[in-house]
């Protein structure tokens, strides 16, 4: 745990107490703070009396005196409307933060230059994350991982001189965290999402600029046309003399890219202009696909900057070693000439796109509860599904979409999906090596708690396939 001692001696307001919240009261409490937790649900409340945490219903509080607000990265900020806590909050004018701005304020105090990655992006930050504190790790660094990709990023231990903390950032833990300022700060991608809690593109835009923004060295990604922006305005501000490296990164070689992906090799460009490669990642399953090349480029860049500076060899070495994440592109394994992958974190059409291009002769299970936009955009990639099988509330909207484009069967569970689309698998004595892809392109929560439940349970009627070998190549 981070005893948050910056805070000691305040009296601070928290609300939210799953997870993460709960972490943040224990940490405040061990670094001093006087905290007066709230939530609303009661058995929340109870379960944080019996931890030793002051509990009390915030409707009938003296807000003035409390110093800050802690708001738990779930509960809305802005939109759709604010939580009732922050209209009291802005009311008393009480500062409003989260987990994150915590660390960062506990880091400034005691350990300001203690090394700090700050990853963040639409897709793609939790698989860099892992990606660059295993080859960290491999390198003989302390590494602490946490943030978005599981652990609370208090539940880690302390900054420290050789100790590298290397945190996933949501977009709503950026909104609570004013003064974030990382060693290096990534921004892989942009593109819709979450428009529900950040009111629109533009704010959505602007708040993932902030994580770059206070970056001590920022890697940012030249790829996609709503992060150009955000690099024109770090750029600007490097020409007023800010104290900043920029790093720009890109999925083929491009003049204005110094770290780029050409063919499966990922290369630097140097100062004469050519190129020099510093790893592969063909036969690095749990890097397939170009998005992953956009993934270890920024790790590239991450890991050559000061202060880690890891040479090329152990980077190129290391990325051959990755695991991968659960739900990313897992491959879990084969049912005789049938390749199972899951990809159940893939929550939208975006993510889902990435998949869609690393396969062939795919079998699609899809559907969940619909984002904004459906499956329309993943209309050019329908020509390597050879059949879809829908799940959950979108089934019949991804239907509509898949009408005289792609066969369909619509299936309701993922139990009945698995059990059709093996089987269709099994038969397609066109393909060497067929595809069954779990790749929602939605949110899991009309059926499950969340992705990596849906996953495991993927995984788990795999496993029970009668043929399944349980290899994984």
């Amino acid at each position: 745990m981070t005893p948050v001692t910056a805070f000691a001696g305040k009296t601070v307001a928290l609300f939210g107490l799953g997870g993460s919240g709960l972490v943040t009261a224990l940490a405040l409490q061990a670094g001093g703070a006087n905290v007066v937790a709230c939530d609303d649900n009661p058995v929340k409340m109870s379960e944080a009396a019996e931890r030793g945490i002051s509990v009390a219903y915030l409707r009938q509080a003296d807000w003035s005196s409390f110093s800050s607000f802690i708001l738990s990265p779930g509960v809305p900020l802005t939109h759709p409307e604010p939580h009732w806590t922050v209209t009291l909050a802005r009311r008393a004018s009480v500062e409003i933060i989260g987990d994150i701005e915590l660390f960062c304020q506990e880091r400034a105090f005691i350990a300001p230059e203690a090394p700090f990655i700050a990853v963040t992006g639409t897709n793609g930050k939790s698989t860099t994350t892992a990606l660059i504190a295993h080859i960290l790790r491999e390198n003989g660094w302390d590494v602490q991982m946490g943030g978005n990709i599981g652990t609370a990023v208090l539940a880690l231990e302390p900054p420290a001189d050789r100790r590298a903390h290397v945190i996933e950032c949501s977009s709503f833990q950026i909104d609570l965290a004013p003064s974030l300022a990382p060693s290096i700060g990534i921004l892989l991608n942009i593109t819709p999402d979450h428009l529900d809690r950040h009111g629109d593109m533009a704010n959505y835009v602007a708040i993932k600029e902030r994580l770059v923004a206070g970056a001590v060295t920022a890697v940012i990604s030249v790829d996609d046309p709503l992060s150009l922006p955000v690099l024109e305005d770090i750029s600007r501000q490097n020409m007023g003399n800010a104290p900043r490296h920029l790093v720009r990164i890109a999925m083929m070689p491009r003049p204005d890219a110094e770290i780029c992906l050409d063919g499966e090799t990922i290369v630097e460009r140097m100062t004469d202009g050519s190129m020099q490669a510093i790893a592969r990642l063909d036969n690095v399953p749990a890097l397939r696909g170009r998005h992953n090349g956009q993934n270890a480029c920024a790790t590239v860049a991450a890991l050559m900057a000061a202060p880690f500076s890891v040479a090329r060899a152990d980077i190129a070495r290391h990325v051959r070693s990755f695991p991968g994440l659960p739900h990313r592109m897992e491959q879990i394994g084969h049912a005789g000439r049938v390749l199972f992958i899951n990809d159940s974190k893939a929550t939208n059409a975006d993510s889902a796109e990435k998949a869609l291009l690393s396969f062939e002769h795919i079998y699609w299970i899809a559907g969940g509860k619909p984002k904004e936009g459906g499956i329309e955009p993943l209309a050019p990639y329908f020509g390597k599904i050879r059949r879809a099988y829908l799940i959950g509330e979108a089934s019949q909207a991804f239907a509509a979409t898949l009408e005289g484009k792609v066969p369909y069967l619509s299936c309701g569970t993922l139990e009945r999906a698995v059990a059709a689309a093996s089987s269709d698998a099994a038969g397609d004595t066109a393909a060497t090596e067929p595809v069954v892809l779990l790749s929602p392109a939605c949110a899991s929560y009309d059926q499950y708690p969340n992705f990596e439940i849906r996953g495991d349970h993927f995984r788990k009627l795999v496993r029970s396939l009668t043929d399944f070998d349980g290899e994984v190549n």
